[in-house]
């Protein structure tokens, strides 16, 4: 990784390890100074203080997408130079993140118990930045972090389906998988993603097909999330119209997912450079929660389980009852 990519990084707050970071997530950060979990804490039951959000491939990703909050900008291409073992990936992201979280150990919120409890991460969310299926070792990655009995969240942009592939063949897919559905149709796709790849659609389609045959074989999630238009002849990147409700359903039906994460688009971070009138193309939870009930009727064999505004977020699924994570899923 160049200097000044490094650099940028770690005045963000990132612990570098070779093509590895880990970040202290803010879910974490309220966690700690009980003010509530996250929406994930809510809908599976894992424990928001030891979720170590991380990436093992942080600065490399096909797409530069428009509603990313991250540098995409510094990205660094889709091939990494120099790999670094799984083991030690763990190891080093383990110990950088126990030293950001270092300071809330004389806060007088934080309890000792869940300070001491937050440095022993039960969850391993694969989502900093980049793309992780980029990660030439990510099936040994997913087997360390099942070895160390710990949840393992993969978040994927579907441009490489033989990735997933080989995740069944070795035995290394994760507890969670989620395919990021941005797009209803080939044209937004373009527009929203800024793939490298020519045939990127064809492959996020790929993505969705095997996400229906690892049925039984891992949590499978499709996340949407939602732009909302405010200027009728200037705006071309609102994927949340009504239009584009049955497009959405045709793909969700093609991976026959076990929940969907209906989300509002936040204006975060880089983001906020690239959508001009970001703050006001934020949807509300109203209009996410209706847009969730009339997708729900396109599906016709999803309901909506929970939801949690102030994430602005829905969880769609068809049974409530297999939403908490259990033991045999790790």
């Amino acid at each position: 990784m160049r200097k000044n990519i490094k650099e940028a990084l770690k005045k963000k707050h990132y612990a570098i390890f070779g093509h590895s970071a880990v970040q202290i997530c803010k879910w974490t950060k309220n966690s700690l100074n009980e003010k509530g979990g996250c929406w994930k804490e809510k809908f599976y039951g894992i424990e928001s203080h030891r979720c170590c959000q991380f990436s093992p491939a942080v600065m490399w990703c096909e797409n530069k997408c428009l509603h990313c909050w991250r540098p995409i900008e510094m990205n660094l291409g889709i091939k990494l130079k120099k790999i670094n073992e799984p083991k030690e990936i763990l190891d080093k992201i383990i110990e950088g993140r126990r030293k950001l979280l270092s300071g809330f150990k004389g806060n007088k919120k934080t309890s000792e118990k869940k300070f001491e409890e937050a440095l022993k991460p039960t969850l391993f969310t694969l989502s900093l930045s980049g793309e992780p299926t980029l990660y030439p070792k990510l099936d040994e990655l997913i087997k360390e972090i099942r070895k160390r009995k710990a949840i393992s969240f993969l978040v994927t942009n579907g441009q490489n389906p033989d990735i997933l592939k080989r995740l069944e063949k070795k035995n290394a897919l994760p507890t969670q998988l989620t395919i990021s559905l941005n797009a209803p149709n080939k044209k937004l796709f373009k527009i929203w993603h800024n793939s490298i790849r020519k045939d990127a659609w064809e492959r996020f389609n790929k993505s969705l097909e095997i996400m229906k045959k690892l049925k039984r074989k891992t949590r499978r999630v499709i996340r949407l999330t939602l732009i909302k238009k405010i200027n009728e002849k200037k705006d071309k990147i609102s994927n949340m119209e009504l239009e584009h409700i049955s497009q959405y359903a045709r793909l969700i039906k093609k991976a026959e997912p076990d929940f969907i994460h209906v989300k509002g688009f936040k204006a975060l971070g880089f983001s906020r450079k690239r959508i001009e009138n970001s703050y006001k193309k934020q949807p509300t939870f109203k209009e996410i929660k209706k847009f969730a009930e009339k997708l729900v009727k396109e599906l016709r064999n999803y309901k909506i389980l929970d939801e949690e505004k102030r994430s602005c977020v829905v969880l769609l699924g068809k049974d409530k009852r297999k939403m908490k994570i259990q033991e045999n899923q790790i």
